[in-house]
């Protein structure tokens, strides 16, 4: 959502929330380096205790005041990059330059909505075609993982963590084993798709009384 929001071409204001709690764990974000891989203005806040917020507001003021228009500084792999500034060469004199990138990729994703909004829809049928055949995905699957990637990649270097990736990994929670594992783009489907088996074909004291409360009620219908 955020490099959706930078793609717009506004002022954008990103908080980082719950700056207290990284501190307390011994993380730190390099706040300024985030800022440039980003492209837009960044505070820490924690919304529990109030600090940072007065910050915060006075930033996005004096943002709404300067209404200077803000590119996206992000970019996707090599490939996929290439067919998003191909989409966007279509879209010249139809949209400002700072929102090309922004309706190039929703023409990518097909969007309806956005379609609408221009004058004539450029024909970017060949582009998507291109993408999904390079990258074997259908294309939304294809700029969400590019999107992934891409806020991974700063996260390693913006993102500062108490000690060696030893300590990293012993801090590790089950929540936060189970979160990776289940938000895999790869294991994630196969693994609901296990689990609702699973407990479909489970025979168990619950499951038998519904069939039984479903054979009862279809016995009373016929």
């Amino acid at each position: 959502m955020s490099t959706q929001l930078l793609e717009l071409g506004i002022p954008v204001l990103m908080a980082v929330n719950m700056a207290d709690l990284l501190a307390k764990n011994g993380d730190h974000i390099q706040i300024g380096q985030l800022s440039r891989e980003l492209g837009c203005e960044i505070v820490e806040v924690s919304a529990l205790k109030g600090t940072g917020i007065q910050k915060a507001a006075e930033k996005a003021v004096l943002l709404a005041q300067q209404k200077s228009a803000a590119g996206a500084v992000h970019r996707f792999s090599a490939r996929a990059e290439r067919v998003v500034q191909d989409a966007a060469g279509r879209l010249n004199g139809q949209v400002p330059e700072e929102q090309k990138r922004f309706y190039a990729i929703k023409l990518l994703e097909q969007d309806t909505e956005i379609c609408k909004q221009l004058q004539s829809t450029p024909d970017v049928s060949a582009q998507i075609r291109e993408m999904e055949e390079t990258f074997d995905d259908d294309i939304e699957s294809i700029i969400a993982n590019e999107r992934y990637v891409f806020i991974s990649s700063i996260m390693k270097t913006c993102m500062e963590t108490c000690g060696m990736a030893k300590n990293q990994k012993e801090k590790r929670t089950v929540s936060d084993r189970i979160d990776q594992f289940v938000t895999n783009r790869w294991l994630a489907l196969p693994f609901f798709a296990a689990m609702f088996l699973y407990l479909l074909l489970r025979p168990s004291k619950t499951g038998a009384i519904l069939r039984r409360g479903t054979d009862r009620m279809a016995g009373a219908n016929s």
